[in-house]
């Protein structure tokens, strides 16, 4: 497994990867519509908020299987793990990685937008939900988490 940053290149492997993934994992969660509403990317949009956040990418054989990338004041945009390597620790890498480099530029508090499915993921790093959100994609109401961590590290 390899972790590097984010370029160019990986735009459309990336948003293959959470369209695939969310179809696949959080069916159990949320309906096909909400699920095709959350997966209609603008491409050009995505790829500018890659490159304006620290986004990193994890490939195993050349394949991408996870990303995730923060912004400068440690919101944690994206975080979504191939659909084939579930389970597997990746996610908890990149999550890691992302709060060890915001800490370092002073940043102690780290917020996440978490799907119903990936709740409890967030629970077990640390984060509490402050209070529950809906989302309004093609017309679709998607319910998520916001959810908030307080770094001890600094």
């Amino acid at each position: 497994m390899k972790i590097r940053k984010y370029k160019t290149e990986d735009c459309f492997e990336t948003i293959e990867l959470l369209v695939n993934t969310i179809h696949a994992v959080n069916i159990k969660d949320y309906t096909k519509a909400q699920l095709d509403g959350w997966s209609k990317i603008n491409v050009d949009k995505w790829n500018k908020s890659f490159l304006d956040h620290n986004t990193l990418i994890v490939e195993e054989n050349d394949i991408i299987v996870g990303f995730g990338d923060m912004d400068s004041n440690g919101y944690l945009d994206r975080l979504y793990v191939h659909k084939d390597y579930q389970g597997q620790g990746i996610a908890t890498v990149i999550l890691t990685e992302l709060e060890l480099q915001a800490t370092m530029y002073g940043i102690s508090t780290f917020t996440a937008h978490a799907s119903i499915t990936a709740r409890a993921f967030f629970e077990k790093r640390g984060y509490c939900i402050i209070n529950e959100n809906k989302v309004l994609r093609e017309g679709e109401e998607i319910l998520n988490f916001v959810m908030k961590k307080y770094s001890t590290v600094l």
